[in-house]
């Protein structure tokens, strides 16, 4: 009985730190046949309809997406032009808000086990205390790179995070997983 809760308990943590580990990765993909030594200059393509973008709420931080995008991107050798650039960038956000409730245990139920070589231990709660709800955001931030003379796709880098507009410096964020997306564009920093 003790060896069966153990595992439970055990499979338990592993999911919930795998579901945790989801929620922030930075996924990146590229054309392995593209040669990016070759591109110097860049600009910007507005993302979808430009009228409504200054009023939709996932396009409130644009400004910022595009300041530290830019700064990355001359950290790695690339300069910005309005006339003929080599690739245009264009990048996707959205928001979507959810409310997630919580209850607090106020009863816990403790086991451990000990035996030659190795030691476990872990706890349950039994009874539920107060319930809380929380607002949290679910945030996507996307870039595409295409090439202006194929005029194909050669790079993309995503994040998906969940945040809560309230609690989190959301400039703070947008800054620090930007830096994390495009460490993984592969041109060499000059």
């Amino acid at each position: 009985m003790k060896k069966s809760f153990l595992n439970t308990l055990f499979c338990l943590v592993i999911i919930l730190l795998a579901i945790e580990g989801q929620a922030q990765s930075v996924k990146t993909d590229y054309n392995t046949k593209t040669d990016f030594k070759k591109y110097k200059t860049y600009a910007w393509m507005a993302p979808g309809d430009t009228v409504l973008n200054g009023r939709r709420p996932d396009k409130l931080y644009a400004g910022s997406i595009m300041l530290f995008a830019n700064e990355e991107l001359k950290k790695k050798g690339l300069t910005m032009v309005s006339i003929e650039p080599e690739v245009v960038f264009v990048f996707h956000t959205r928001v979507d808000e959810r409310t997630v409730y919580s209850q607090s245990p106020t009863l816990s139920v403790g086991v451990g086990v000990a035996g030659p070589g190795y030691y476990v231990g872990g706890y349950a709660p039994v009874a539920g205390g107060e319930i809380t709800e929380k607002q949290v955001e679910d945030g996507i931030l996307a870039f595409d790179m295409y090439d202006t003379k194929t005029r194909e796709l050669v790079w993309t880098g995503s994040v998906e995070k969940t945040f809560s507009a309230s609690m989190d410096d959301v400039e703070v964020l947008i800054g620090e997983y930007i830096k994390k997306i495009f460490k993984k564009l592969p041109i060499k920093a000059k």
